[in-house]
């Protein structure tokens, strides 16, 4: 003790000093900085999954954004493909519709013809039974007798031949 005293230093008091000090680090250790530590800890884990929360919410994100382009696009594709399909049902439709109109055209230009062709032969046939009848009876004055029937229709055929 006496190689302290010089020294003002009290051994006992230093004594007492330290285990005063180691005790109340003791219990500042126990008391105060293992429940801040872990309550920094715990801080800590809240912060680093609340940081994996949000990048996992990031990369929700990005897929649900994905999946929305992609969508998008898929739904451009259809909307391409549904207005492809219409230009060619509306192009067979209007080919359909004006193969039909020729074909009704045609099948009314051929009725027509053949309505034609008929009056024509019709109004032949009236001419030559009218036409018959003048030329026997301008030939009886003539010739002044009546034909038979085979003479009548010979004598027919040759005006009609050189009348057409």
């Amino acid at each position: 003790m006496s190689a302290l005293t010089p020294l003002g230093l009290n051994l006992s008091g230093l004594i007492t000093q330290i285990i005063s000090f180691i005790i109340l680090f003791t219990i500042l250790y126990k008391l105060l900085y293992q429940p801040v530590i872990n309550m920094l800890d715990q801080r800590s884990a809240k912060i680093k999954d609340n940081l994996d929360a949000a990048e996992k919410a990031k990369q929700d994100i990005a897929k649900s954004e994905e999946s929305i382009q992609d969508s998008l696009e898929e739904a451009k594709n259809e909307r391409r493909q549904m207005i492809v399909d219409a230009k060619e049902a509306a192009a067979k439709f209007r080919e359909d519709e004006m193969s039909k109109a020729k074909t009704d055209i045609e099948t009314e230009w051929l009725k027509a013809r053949s309505e034609i062709q008929r009056e024509k032969n019709a109004a032949i046939d009236e001419v030559r039974k009218n036409f018959a009848g003048l030329v026997i009876t301008a030939a009886e004055k003539v010739i002044d007798k009546s034909l038979d029937d085979k003479s009548h229709d010979e004598v027919i055929e040759k005006v009609l031949k050189k009348s057409l």
